[in-house]
């Protein structure tokens, strides 16, 4: 990992406050180090806690009485709490101090994925379910702490690589999903289900003394940006709707996919987490690599959302596939296109981060933690929006339509924010021309009166 490179790539903005005294060096800083393991561990420990529901808890919540519909509006308020604890805490950042939030998130998500763990004991019906509502809330907005902290003081410390950063790290997000299903599931297997639960949670927690002593504290004057302010650039309202398609489709497949194979496939609660390795693991080896290119070629970055979004619709078609392609449901296949959906999420998920944060400094925010609290916020705000309504439509759609033509109407998202994106930097592109001919333009004509001015006098 280049984390620290020399040449400032363009479009990701500096800090001269927080950075200038690392950014020309080859070498990681001390404090550059600490910063990576404190990401990394809370992007472990909290993704490896967050995914181990998916192979088995769809089937033990319909056994407490909770319908299919029900099972995604329990995966998908997650995401909905999740989304307003990082729009308030994004705005707030500067006031509550990076680290402690950071570290409070890591206690809350650590504590309540414990006591997610003996919900089972509950009787069925309505208060079981009452208290999976509960306890998700809860572990939302500690989540939602974590993330927007970890990824402002990443934004700091490298303030020019802020892409191959968050891609790099994103191996320990791709490591907690891969890790969390098959853990969760063979857990669940051997010693049922309060088991899972209990042993990451309490990984998460063991992690917090590690924080507190290597973590840096970074202080900063609140900035005069809004949200408002932000979420008003045409830019990265687009950006935002590029996340929302890619995070509804990755939480489509958290209360669908597991059911789907078991019912098509056949196979044991171990080995359904297995299945969900095809998309983890792409997407964890090709997230630094994309990272890396938009950070040394910006441009790249417009190429990244759009093709990313347009490879992500074709595999949800092929997902089922969809009927009317008339092909034949098979597990390698569905393998396949989790792996090439994982690919194609990396090249599209990673640029967003700096794209935004490049297009808000162009457009006079100020370069600071206060601007990469917003950023955070927003990027995770967006992201929890999809997860909610991913895991929502998926449950219902499943219920009503079936898997394969739910996964195809799920694809039908990343299609429209991937023309979308394709069309605006088509129009960008047109409008910069048109710029620049009129200022060459202007100057031509500037330099022929400069010279006729002397054979005028």
């Amino acid at each position: 990992m280049d984390a620290a490179g020399s040449r400032a790539p363009a479009g990701t903005g500096g800090d001269s406050s927080g950075g200038s005294s690392r950014e020309t060096s080859g070498r990681l800083s001390r404090e550059q180090i600490y910063v990576l393991v404190s990401a990394a561990s809370m992007n472990l420990g909290c993704m490896m806690a967050y995914s181990i529901l998916g192979p088995f808890f769809p089937k033990e919540a319909e056994k407490k009485g909770a319908s299919n519909t029900m099972i995604g509006m329990i995966f998908g308020c997650y995401a909905l709490f999740e989304l307003l604890a990082s729009l308030v805490f994004g705005k707030y950042l500067v006031q509550i101090g990076a680290k402690f939030m950071f570290i409070a998130g890591m206690f809350i998500s650590g504590g309540v994925t414990i006591l997610f763990g003996v919900l089972d004991q509950l009787p069925e019906g309505p208060i079981f379910i009452v208290m999976c509502f509960l306890v998700r809330i809860v572990d939302a907005i500690g989540f939602g702490a974590a993330i927007t902290a970890s990824s402002s003081i990443l934004a700091k410390a490298f303030p020019n690589n802020v892409a191959t950063v968050l891609g790099s790290l994103e191996v320990f997000s791709g490591l907690g999903l891969i890790a969390g299903p098959p853990l969760g599931g063979f857990l669940y297997q051997s010693f049922g289900y309060e088991v899972p639960f209990i042993l990451l949670g309490c990984i998460v927690l063991l992690m917090i003394p590690l924080n507190l002593w290597i973590l840096p504290s970074y202080e900063s004057d609140p900035g005069e940006h809004s949200f408002w302010k932000l979420v008003t650039l045409p830019k990265v309202c687009l950006i935002a709707f590029v996340i929302i398609s890619l995070s509804s489709c990755f939480g489509f497949l958290d209360p669908t996919l597991s059911l789907f194979v078991l019912e098509k496939f056949n196979l044991p609660a171990g080995y359904v987490g297995l299945v969900f390795l095809g998309l983890a693991l792409s997407y964890t080896i090709s997230s630094p690599l994309f990272g890396l290119l938009s950070d040394r070629m910006p441009n790249l970055r417009k190429w990244f959302l759009v093709f990313g979004n347009l490879i992500t619709a074709a595999c949800y078609l092929l997902l089922g596939p969809v009927p009317i392609l008339h092909i034949k449901s098979q597990l390698w296949l569905l393998v396949l296109v989790l792996v090439v959906n994982g690919f194609s999420a990396g090249m599209s998920i990673i640029p967003t981060f700096p794209e935004m944060l490049s297009c808000a400094y162009e457009n006079g925010f100020e370069e600071g933690i206060s601007t990469l609290g917003l950023i955070s916020g927003l990027v995770s705000a967006m992201w929890s929006v999809g997860a909610f309504m991913g895991p929502m439509l998926g449950g219902f759609l499943y219920e009503k339509i079936g898997f394969e033509w739910a996964a195809a109407l799920q694809g039908l998202w990343a299609l429209i924010s991937g023309l979308a994106m394709g069309l605006f930097y088509l129009w960008e592109h047109s409008k910069t021309r048109r710029s620049r001919s009129k200022a060459q333009n202007l100057i031509g004509t500037e330099e022929e009166q400069t010279a006729l001015l002397p054979n005028e006098t």
